[in-house]
């Protein structure tokens, strides 16, 4: 049996047993069951359940665990959570999201409860998540996150620590350093390892590499995808017109893409218009 065979059977006979707890109503149980389970297989698992289980599995995850569950979801069970959840949970798990994939959600909502949930938003996350709209759909602007660590080349490598430290939570990735002049143009870059590796006493302008490769924000998200692979990055800086530094590609959001250019491949493979009503794939 192939690795991704086996993948798919465990995840099928969690499924199963997932579905069994929770019609008997052992929830403690269930918690149980959930504890070691990695998010993804975790949202694999919810995705198949009957609609009516799903919103029950999902309540019964931590907090922090439950959003990055949902990141994981197919949009269609998404959307059944949003209907089933309170309004509450629902523009808690909004809020809590990274900028990326709450455009992706967006994407698949009708305008009228995208603007609800704008609306209600946090300033701070309803400006992030504006700015990702206002950007075309399948380009690095449309497909970035914001939440990054920028630093500065003044900076001692002390100070550059205590700042990832202080950050890393809120950030999707760490691993990949960027440096800033005074007007956010991207001047540099620097690993994590670099960093830790430095002389606490050093400057970060000293240690960073000034050779950067960036995309724009209207870059097509195949060229970033290629871009990533080519290099083998893990994630790649995204900047405006003037240069200065607006966000991030991950190289999952990538495999995201290849994954969606994938289908779109086989759909012209097969002469079917994608989206069409009568998509015998969908």
């Amino acid at each position: 049996m192939s690795e991704a065979s086996a993948a798919a059977l465990k995840t099928e006979l969690l499924a199963q047993e997932l579905r069994a707890l929770l019609e008997s109503g052992n929830y403690d149980a269930v918690k149980l069951l959930l504890q070691p389970v990695q998010e993804v297989d975790i949202a694999e698992a919810i995705g198949g359940l009957p609609r009516t289980l799903q919103a029950l599995a999902f309540r019964l995850l931590p907090k922090d665990e439950a959003i990055a569950v949902y990141e994981y979801l197919e949009p269609t069970v998404q959307q059944t959570l949003l209907e089933r959840l309170r309004s509450s949970e629902v523009l808690e798990l909004v809020e809590e999201m990274s900028p990326d994939d709450r455009v992706d959600l967006f994407d698949e909502l009708p305008a009228k409860v995208v603007r609800r949930l704008l609306a209600e938003l946090s300033p701070a996350e309803r400006r992030v998540t504006a700015q990702l709209l206002g950007y075309e759909p399948e380009t690095a602007g449309r497909l970035m996150t914001t939440e990054f660590i920028d630093l500065k080349e003044f900076h001692t490598v002390a100070q550059a620590l205590t700042i990832v430290r202080r950050r890393a939570r809120d950030t999707e990735t760490i691993y990949a350093l960027y440096v800033t002049d005074a007007s956010r143009h991207l001047t540099g870059i620097l690993s994590l390892r670099d960093l830790v590796v430095a002389d606490p006493d050093e400057r970060v302008g000293d240690v960073m590499t000034r050779e950067v490769l960036s995309v724009g924000t209207d870059t097509d998200q195949e060229e970033v995808a290629r871009v990533i692979q080519r290099y083998d990055f893990l994630a790649v800086p995204v900047v405006d017109r003037e240069e200065r530094l607006v966000g991030i590609v991950t190289v999952d959001d990538v495999i995201d893409v290849i994954q969606q250019e994938a289908t779109r491949d086989l759909y012209a493979a097969g002469a079917v218009q994608a989206g069409d009503e009568d998509d015998y794939f969908q």
